[in-house]
């Protein structure tokens, strides 16, 4: 096995004999080995345990022996599924999925020439946005350990007899004890909230080390070149280590600030009282000062310019990434012996200030949300793109989801604790009343979901009834089989549905605005309940504001339970687990550069991975590479392409299948995605063949404009591949989808062509449509260099 590494990896002694190669990379959910190069015996030839390059066994030494593979190619297969869906803690990282959804929306910027100031502000904006992600979440913590456990029910008697285990807590049951002052019993809590930013600086550590360290191929510039190319080619686009532990640092010092806040604010308002101690309370000015100082300078930190893509930036802001979490820790230490210093007379009733903390943080995320479709609008104008999703203002819709996510996580969790708290519900006053404001707007949302659904499964059952004579039209002279024939057609028009997601989602994100707006102002204004509130309105409007607090209650911790359900099941079933796997697959291609505590880009360990393969083949062997990538995986083979040097991305021609690239990330990410990037990659590298089904949901065309069109796509595959029954085909052939791409003729014969154009020397000559086409700037911080 050595021995077949070394020559795979070199080439071997005859390594310009004009061996072909064609790597194969799989798609979302994975694959084994086996099932890639359909053959039980498989070897690996280079990688490790997490992702590797796979040979069939007698395909091993193919490079010293090059008259074995006259006319076909060697095939390799590169596995990067456990990368995603390995062992069973991965599927802790649903927890992280606000930080996750935030992140993608820092990469769905319009495409733009110019307007570097104004992309700048878009990724400082989402990175702001992301910051009070982890301020939302770590209060939640401290609105559950501090404001419920600690405050409230350790208060409170008949809680405190409740739960046993709270006994040494309650000034009662322990007979004032030592850690039955309000301040001590809060000091103490402060530890869970502080505990899970631990957590999470230590799995964002541990993660990047794991997954993303993993340094790119470090090129020079190259005078072929083009100075504008597609944002993904460039050295450093795939290794943002510094902007990553900076952040890591500040999100982690935001954390323990807001805990501190939390232990700290309690005590100095009790110290303010008239006739308070004067010693206490200037301590407690000088600490709150402290604080404050401290949140303005990881605002700074956050604010400071985003990524370096020009190049492998391996520097690291060691002042800041170590300092400042220390500092934050140190102040949070200060606040919990002030919080806990003796206060005889302090008592601890009703709630905590959580409603102006709870308050404050959803303004802000509103304040951002607006202000981001703001400059999304502004970006999209500059250089209108028909087919960007939502007119460009895809990012803010999704930035605005993750903030409803993270508002639905903080409430379920308050909610359902306050529940198993106090059961009969006359004990304690529970959590703040935003958040049940926030919870009662769940029902309405859902009805305009549900709405929404229903107009687009009506519109899906009148374009399947069209469909019908297409599917015959397909098959002409074949019998018809009316109920064949509405499967197939309803196949076609449900994989439509796909193109219409931009309206769901732009539609839930306005309504998640203006209901979320509605329940801040009502909480603000009334300081009561929904149901509450409404007393003495109308009957109609009293009885739709108590259905809805209750149904969304019951819907939020329906929804908890759900989702610890389906993590502990992950957690032990290999299947589901594989399914969480797909949903990272999508969400974690892109590097984290908005939330440092976002899941691990996958992407990062798999794109120099094959970047490095294309690169070490092409330089041994002279050329005749294709690389065929299925679905995400010909996302991360364009990915890898366009890291190449030029001379070498010459030397390789593309094959895709069943690909996202423009019919998800096209529109979705126009500016790293769009036509000018897609239509660059297409000039860039020797040949590219993309390959569709209309009844594949996720596959489409490139829609690259003017001759490159058609250069680029075949005219969409046959799907079955037989209508009825044949001589060949004795039984119904299956409607495939969005698998099973090889078992189609068309594809032997588009990688066969493919190979033919390649020469080991020199690429074949080409023809396109016209030169290749300039590429926006890709970042913000892309523009240092």
């Amino acid at each position: 096995m050595k021995k077949a590494q070394e020559r795979a990896g070199t080439g071997g002694t005859d390594a310009r004999s004009g061996t072909a190669l064609e790597l194969l990379v799989h798609g979302v959910g994975g694959t084994t080995p086996a099932e890639m190069l359909d053959d039980p015996r498989t070897v690996r030839i280079t990688g490790d345990h997490v992702a590797a390059v796979f040979r069939r066994t007698e395909d091993a030494d193919a490079e010293s022996r090059p008259e074995d593979y006259r006319g076909r190619p060697v095939p390799e297969a590169y596995v990067w599924c456990n990368l995603t869906s390995g062992n069973g803690t991965r599927a802790l990282w649903l927890l992280l999925l606000p930080f996750m959804v935030v992140n993608i929306a820092h990469w769905m910027r319009p495409a733009t020439h110019g307007r570097i100031r104004t992309v700048r502000l878009y990724g400082l904006l989402l990175r702001l946005a992301a910051l009070t992600l982890t301020v939302l979440l770590v209060a939640a913590a401290c609105e559950v350990a501090l404001d419920l456990v600690a405050w409230q029910c350790a208060g409170t008697r008949a809680c405190a007899e409740r739960h046993s285990w709270l006994g040494f807590l309650s000034p009662v049951m322990s007979d004032g004890g030592w850690w039955s002052m309000p301040g001590r019993r809060l000091a103490l809590a402060a530890a869970v909230p502080a505990a899970l930013t631990g957590l999470l600086w230590y799995l964002s550590l541990r993660t990047w080390r794991a997954y993303e360290s993993q340094q790119p191929m470090d090129r020079e510039a190259d005078p072929e070149e083009n100075p504008r190319h597609a944002a993904l080619g460039r050295p450093g686009f795939w290794y943002g280590r510094r902007l990553v532990a900076r952040l890591r640092g500040a999100h982690t010092a935001a954390g323990l600030l807001t805990v501190a806040v939390g232990a700290a604010v309690p005590a100095a308002r009790f110290d303010r009282r008239p006739g308070g101690p004067a010693l206490l309370d200037t301590l407690g000015w000088v600490l709150l000062g402290a604080l404050a100082a401290g949140a303005a300078a990881v605002v700074a930190v956050v604010c400071r310019r985003g990524r370096s893509e020009c190049r492998l930036d391996r520097r690291l802001d060691e002042h800041l990434v170590r300092l400042l979490p220390l500092a934050a820790l140190l102040l949070f230490v200060l606040a919990l012996l002030y919080g806990g210093w003796t206060r005889p007379e302090w008592t601890s009733e009703g709630r905590l200030a959580g409603d102006t903390a709870f308050g404050g943080i959803a303004l802000v995320q509103g304040l951002l949300v607006i202000a981001l479709a703001v400059v999304a609008h502004l970006l999209h104008r500059s250089r209108p793109d028909a087919r960007a999703a939502i007119r460009g203002l895809g990012g803010p819709a999704v930035a605005m989801l993750a903030c409803a996510l993270g508002g639905v996580v903080s409430g379920g969790v308050s909610q359902r604790v306050s529940d198993w708290l106090d059961g009969t519900g006359t004990f304690l006053d529970g959590p703040p009343v935003l958040l049940t404001w926030q919870a009662s707007v769940i029902p309405p949302l859902l009805v305009v979901v549900l709405l929404m659904c229903a107009v687009l499964a009506r519109h899906t059952l009148r374009l399947a009834r069209a469909e019908r004579d297409a599917v015959e039209r397909d098959h002409p002279g074949e019998t018809g089989d009316p109920g064949r024939t509405r499967r197939i057609a309803l196949t076609r028009a449900t994989a439509t549905l796909t193109d219409r997601a931009p309206l769901l989602v732009a539609i839930t994100s306005a309504a998640t605005l203006l209901l979320g707006a509605g329940a801040l102002v009502g909480a603000l204004t009334t300081e009561k309940v929904p149901g509450e509130a409404a007393r003495g309105t109308y009957a109609v409007v009293q009885g739709a504001a108590q259905t809805a607090q209750e149904l969304g209650s019951w819907l939020i911790g329906l929804g908890f339970i759900l989702f610890v359900t389906w993590g502990r099941r992950a957690y032990k079933d290999a299947s589901a687990r594989r399914t969480i796997g797909i949903l990272w697959d999508v969400g974690t291609f892109w590097p984290r550069a908005a939330h440092p505590f976002a899941p691990p880009c996958y992407a990062e360990r798999a794109v120099p991975d094959l970047t490095w393969r294309m690169a070490t083949w092409t330089r041994a062997t002279g050329g005749r590479l294709v690389i065929s990538g299925h679905s995400q995986g010909s996302v991360l083979a364009a990915a890898a392409s366009w890291q190449l040097e030029p001379s070498a991305r010459k030397r390789v021609a593309l094959l895709t299948y069943g690909s996202p690239l423009e019919r998800l990330y096209g529109r979705w990410f126009p500016a790293h995605f769009g036509p000018e990037a897609l239509a660059s990659l297409h000039e860039e590298v020797d040949c590219w063949r993309n390959l569709y089904r209309r009844t594949d949901p996720i596959g489409g065309p490139m829609r690259l404009p003017g001759d490159a069109g058609p250069a680029v796509d075949r005219a969409p595959l046959k799907d079955p591949l037989t209508y009825g029954r044949t001589e060949l085909h004795p039984l119904p052939a299956p409607v495939l989808g969005h698998s099973d791409y090889q078992a189609d003729p068309a594809f032997a014969e588009e990688r066969g062509r493919l190979l033919g154009r390649l020469r080991p020397e020199v690429p074949a000559p080409r023809h396109t449509g016209g030169a290749a086409a300039s590429v926006p700037a890709a970042d913000d911080a892309t523009e240092e260099c």
